[in-house]
């Protein structure tokens, strides 16, 4: 098993990548550019399936038996990781607003 402390700062890198990625999406779709914001929110999307394939990996190793033990640092990373999940679905929803809203104009 790869030391947890190890796994949990590569999840908190790609995961802090993919928020920076979310938020610039936002940004773009703030100023009309829908293809940036979606460009991206891509690339934020691929920057959490890494965070989440490390997550996994830990479930995986622990439900067949290998003893797992938990650290604050962990925890920590499965925060961010549902929090940014969480906004990154939320920052979807405000590009297909600002969308609507772009052709209302």
């Amino acid at each position: 098993m790869e030391n947890m402390e190890e796994v949990s700062f590569q999840m908190i890198a790609a995961i802090g990548e993919a928020r920076s990625k979310i938020m610039q999406a936002m940004d773009f779709a703030n100023e009309e550019d829908f293809e940036l914001a979606q460009a991206s929110l891509n690339q934020a999307k691929e920057k959490l399936v890494v965070a989440h394939d490390s997550h996994f990996n830990i479930i995986q190793q622990e439900a067949s038996g290998k003893e797992v033990k938990l650290q604050l640092l962990f925890v920590h990373a499965e925060d961010q990781l549902m929090t940014t999940s969480m906004l990154k679905d939320v920052a979807e929803q405000f590009v297909k607003v600002y969308q609507k809203m772009s052709k209302l104009n």
